[in-house]
């Protein structure tokens, strides 16, 4: 699939939900596994209009495969793309924030 006929619902593949990303998200901080075709733009766009917000920075990095061995059988793990989404002030995702 190209990266420009790409949907919202294409680009955003999961939430990352971790005891880490958790800490992150009380700072307005939420972090996605995305398509790897996408670009910042694209991922900003697809968080405001599947959640309803504001979003005020985008970080992407690519996550490298790492190598796994069992016994004779050699492999690698998946390389996936990741996205840390920075939401304006006065916005909550509620769909993913923790209830404390």
């Amino acid at each position: 699939m190209k990266a420009e006929k790409l949907t919202p619902y294409d680009i955003i593949i999961r939430p990352i939900l971790t005891e880490k990303t958790h800490a992150m998200m009380t700072e307005g901080k939420y972090v996605f596994e995305v398509n790897p075709l996408a670009n910042k733009g694209q991922i900003k766009e697809a968080v405001e209009s599947i959640f309803n917000v504001k979003v005020e920075k985008v970080n992407v990095m690519n996550v490298k495969p790492k190598p796994k061995r069992r016994g004779i059988y050699q492999g690698k793990t998946r390389g996936w793309k990741k996205a840390i989404v920075t939401l304006k002030e006065g916005y909550t995702i509620k769909e993913l924030t923790p209830e404390i």
